[in-house]
């Protein structure tokens, strides 16, 4: 075997022991064993107001570019933080030198210094060399801390409650289930928290935002690149309390053929019941309508139990972020934070479980969608 190929191999036996040590930990970092692979990992924080008048999504995170390959189209490796504003549609790109990046294998705390804006910092001591006034994006369970040139952004927010993340088991370690053992797939999920209570101020621009009384929600990605197609939708605002929806379908690259995937979780939390419904790939569940034109997404599926999940995503227009290619992160997707989701559960007996519906949705809707839904009723992996 030529050197080459043993460093190859060496490298992809450490992605899997790394993967599998790393599986039960899914808010944490997983780019520590990668070595020179691409790799993307990015934590999807989303903050809303307790009037809904102010919808930010913010997403700290980080881009290696592949040595093989990759470089040589001259993509770098990269930090970023990205910011997109749900009521005026505008998003901004913020990036940060790759060294100046730190997350916790374990659990979510992330930091990125660098260029920013007058540098509020957190009070942590910054990397070796940097100066004391760098300005430092924090991000992690108790809350976040930005001070970003770009679109001006500066505050902080603490969360008022714990963190209600998807539960984690050896047989299910999150939000994939018996997937997230698999150590080649090329995009994995984590769900950190379904809900949580938000304190303090943004400043955006000239505009003050006050998210005290508001609700978050945080999620994330990492893996080699995001899905040819897919399509995703989150919203934690219903009338009934307590309530949230995480809900994707995606074509899975799986060897030399594809299947369609999804992962859904409706979260209800509240004085009359604390239950997560699972519907997903790995429960045996069953997509059995998927239809996407340009102002809709009607989604319907089977749990084996006979329960039926039916999703209505009313689309509507946002602003662009940057997702991951295997070259580069400069994939351009629409995001919007102002979609409406329309949610029924019906169990195996008729009755309905659960209907409402969910306002300051997150919506996304990209890729190959034909494919996607010619994929419907194909037998999943």
């Amino acid at each position: 075997m030529v050197p080459g190929s043993v460093r190859r191999v060496s490298q992809t036996m450490r992605r899997a022991a790394g993967t599998f040590a790393a599986t039960r930990y899914p808010a944490g970092y997983h780019g520590d064993y990668q070595g020179d692979a691409g790799f993307f990992e990015g934590w999807y924080v989303k903050l809303v107001s307790a009037d809904r008048s102010a919808r930010l999504a913010l997403i700290p995170g980080i881009f290696k570019a592949s040595d093989r390959g990759a470089r040589g189209e001259e993509a770098q490796d990269e930090a970023f933080v990205q910011v997109l504003d749900g009521i005026t549609g505008e998003s901004w790109y913020e990036t940060f030198p790759a060294s100046q990046f730190r997350a916790d294998p374990r659990v979510f705390d992330v930091t990125l210094w660098g260029p920013g804006g007058e540098g509020h910092g957190t009070g942590d001591v910054p990397l070796a060399g940097a100066a004391v006034s760098t300005p430092v994006q924090r991000f992690d369970e108790r809350g976040l801390s930005v001070d970003l040139a770009g679109p001006q952004l500066s505050g902080s927010v603490r969360y008022t409650s714990p963190l209600d993340p998807w539960p984690v088991t050896m047989s299910e370690p999150g939000v994939m289930g018996r997937y997230a053992w698999v150590p080649v797939m090329e995009c994995y999920h984590g769900l950190v928290s379904f809900g949580h209570g938000l304190e303090g101020t943004l400043t955006l621009g000239d505009q003050e935002l006050d998210f005290t009384g508001g609700r978050g929600y945080i999620e994330k990605d990492w893996g080699r690149a995001f899905p040819q197609g897919y399509v995703w939708m989150q919203t934690h605002h219903f009338d009934t309390p307590g309530v949230s929806l995480s809900a994707s379908i995606a074509t899975i690259p799986w060897g030399r053929s594809r299947f369609q995937g999804f992962i859904v979780g409706l979260r209800i939390a509240n004085s009359a019941q604390d239950t997560l419904h699972k519907f997903a790939t790995y429960t045996g569940a069953r997509t059995t309508v998927v239809e996407i034109d340009d102002a809709s997404v009607r989604w319907e599926m089977k749990a084996k139990s006979g329960d039926r999940l039916r999703l209505w995503a009313e689309r509507r227009r946002g602003g662009l972020l940057h997702a991951p290619v295997r070259t580069q992160m400069h994939r351009r997707v629409e995001e919007t934070l102002d979609a409406r989701v329309h949610v029924e559960l019906v169990g195996a007996d008729g009755t309905e479980l659960f209907a409402g519906t969910g306002e300051a949705a997150g919506l996304e809707v990209h890729g190959d969608l034909a494919e996607l839904v010619a994929l419907s009723g194909r037998p999943s992996r």
